[in-house]
């Protein structure tokens, strides 16, 4: 996993509902940025989907920057082509960007393993969290509700101190091309 305290890495990917290019440094003055790696197709982000849209709605106002990236290949996977991945953020109602790396440059990046994968930064753009949205899986009977990252994206709103104890996120591995 990456290193605690690693700079956000750049990206300028395409918004697959807006088609606008989407920055880092749009994110600027941010009180934190979160960069979700997701998709369409895989049942773990299925299972958390709606999660991830109330957590954006939740957090619409509070100054964070939230960013959804999937990285799939759209040729093995066509679910998680451009125009599937818009119909996904219209019908589950996210509120953030969702981008495209077609090339898949920024999740190597990121060292993005899975889908869903969170990474939390803070002010400075650099990491504080890059671990579970919480512990429940799709037939787990855990029910969804975003605690761990929801308590370190609080920490970073207040001040506080987020966790060195993370559990690193689980779900289907990214669909790199060949």
């Amino acid at each position: 996993m990456v290193a605690l305290g690693t700079a956000a890495p750049d990206f300028a990917l395409p918004d697959v509902t807006t088609g606008r290019t989407v920055r880092l440094a749009d994110f600027a003055g941010s009180k934190a940025l979160l960069v979700m790696f997701i998709c369409r197709h895989c049942p773990f982000v299925v299972h958390v989907q709606n999660e991830l849209a109330k957590l954006g709605r939740d957090y619409a106002k509070r100054g964070i920057g939230i960013v959804a990236i999937s990285s799939n290949d759209a040729v093995s996977h066509p679910d998680d082509a451009p125009k599937s991945l818009a119909e996904q953020a219209r019908q589950v109602g996210f509120t953030f960007p969702y981008l495209y790396d077609e090339q898949q440059n920024v999740a190597r990046e990121y060292d993005a393993a899975c889908t869903p994968d969170f990474f939390l930064f803070d002010a400075k753009k650099e990491l504080v969290y890059r671990g579970q949205l919480d512990d429940s899986r799709p037939n787990n009977g855990t029910p969804v509700t975003g605690r761990d990252l929801r308590a370190a994206i609080d920490a970073v709103l207040t001040g506080g101190q987020v966790t060195e104890e993370q559990i690193p996120s689980l779900g289907c591995n990214i669909k790199w091309k060949t």
